[in-house]
């Protein structure tokens, strides 16, 4: 099914390795405003763009469309260059990435105004060389290809620097999971960015490492997301968040057949893996990472609370959250997750993050139960309790929260808060908002949580 298997999981740090799977020069990369693209015509473009930039260590890759996101994210590694992604597309976020890298330039696909300074236009991608031949490019496996940086729930967003070796290796995992339920040829339909580290591992490395065909969009309302699966073939797979999810469930559209949907980003509420699958009748999967550790468990919520680890993967809990040894990791990582354990280690539980776990009084909760009960409640939509930074009189940091609930006031909900939590830990404040500020995959930067507050 792909180039990616067990020996490029410890590749040596000086070999090269295939920019793209492409054993079949015919074989679908991609579906673009209806037509299919052969990896053959994929490659006559990588290589035409890759012929028109500059000399540079690194490119912001500020494409939309997913197929030039994935024909420019190419050709900058085929020039030895590191696709760079920011936090966000927001100017400002742009030029602070495009500082902290000297020499780089962004690139895209649409006529941006303001532009970042050093942008370039991709050119069009249409039509394109359908039958040509070119040679599958070789890139060194410990050439850095993209640096992410993580959303800024925590705090301040960090880099993280992804070599070619690391997509790789991260990629068997998926691909093998995902074979298990879709098989080995199948469509992905996509509605988060390419830009972040779960959007590159599920609708860029995909479809260049396995026998996979992305969508070239990313629909957003849930009429666009059962278009854009009408028009890929059978098996699919729906690549979402849970706050897409939520949507497509309450709009109550029919979808064409899935082989699966997959989720990441955020908590996953039982209840809505169970109304997913009821809706779309299709098993609901999760992938658990991070960005600095790109995907490394998964499971079926509807099925099983646990995670399955990918294999080579190991956890290692400790006091502070769980050291991560996995195949695409050039040294192990410490999350702030903890885990326990289960069947000789090869599964676990998660039982919160340590920056999520709370005492107050002497009573414990965590940030994730209590925002879970606030979701719960009937006529909140959406809705997060976070820990203030500063400590009051007491020495106590304060629990405040957001809702949006267009038919409920503060009060309301205060009240059914009390009725599922302990006092303690009722949120003071509550702010009812319009919506919450969400980033392009469901995540919310704390910075902007905190200005919301006031």
């Amino acid at each position: 099914m792909a180039i990616v298997h067990d020996s490029l999981k410890h590749a040596p740090a000086t070999t090269v390795l295939p920019l793209l799977d492409a054993l079949d020069p015919r074989r679908v990369v991609a579906w673009r405003h209806g037509e299919a693209v052969s990896a053959a015509g994929f490659l006559a473009q990588v290589e035409q763009v890759a012929a028109l930039l500059p000399e540079a260590p690194a490119a912001v890759n500020l494409c939309e469309d997913r197929y030039a996101f994935l024909v420019a994210f190419c050709a900058i590694a085929r020039r030895g260059q590191a696709n760079l992604l920011p936090p966000s597309r927001a100017p400002q976020a742009v030029e602070e990435v495009m500082a902290a890298h000297p020499g780089s330039y962004a690139l895209g696909e649409l006529a941006l105004s303001p532009a970042p300074h050093g942008y370039r236009k991709l050119p069009a991608l249409d039509g394109g060389a359908p039958h040509a031949t070119a040679e599958v490019p070789m890139i060194p496996a410990d050439q850095p290809v993209a640096i992410g940086y993580t959303s800024g729930s925590t705090g301040t967003p960090r880099a993280n620097a992804k070599s070619w070796r690391n997509l790789t290796a991260s990629s068997v995992g998926t691909l093998a999971m995902l074979g298990g339920v879709a098989g080995a040829r199948f469509n992905v339909v996509a509605t988060v960015p390419p830009q972040h580290i779960y959007g590159i591992e599920m609708s860029v490395l995909l479809p260049l490492l396995g026998d996979v065909g992305v969508h070239a969009g990313r629909p957003f309302f849930p009429a666009d997301v059962a278009a854009a699966l009408a028009e890929v073939p059978a098996p699919r797979v729906l690549v979402t968040t849970p706050v897409h999810l939520r949507a497509l469930v309450a709009a109550g559209l029919p979808l064409p057949p899935l082989a699966a949907m997959l989720s990441a980003t955020a908590p996953m509420p039982p209840e809505l893996a169970l109304a997913a699958e009821q809706a779309f009748d299709a098993p609901l999967l999760e992938v658990f990472g991070s960005t600095e550790t790109c995907a490394f468990a998964s499971r079926r919520l509807v099925a099983d609370a646990d995670w399955t680890l990918y294999d080579g993967v190991r956890l290692h809990p400790q006091p502070d959250g769980t050291l991560v040894e996995a195949p695409q990791l050039d040294t192990p990582v410490v999350l702030a997750d903890i885990v326990s354990l289960h069947d000789a280690g090869r599964r676990f539980r998660l039982c919160g993050r340590n920056t999520d776990l709370l005492e107050i009084a002497g009573k414990r909760a965590s940030l994730g139960d209590l925002t879970r009960r606030l979701l719960a409640i009937p006529g909140v939509q959406d809705g997060i309790v976070f820990q203030l930074d500063e400590a009051d009189a007491a020495g106590v940091r304060r629990i405040a929260a957001l809702a949006v609930a267009p038919t409920l006031d503060e009060a309301a909900i205060l009240d059914a808060l009390r009725r599922a939590i302990d006092p303690v830990f009722l949120p003071r404040p509550l702010r009812r908002v319009p919506a919450l500020p969400r980033n392009d995959t469901g995540k919310l930067p704390r910075l902007a949580l905190l200005a919301l507050l006031g």
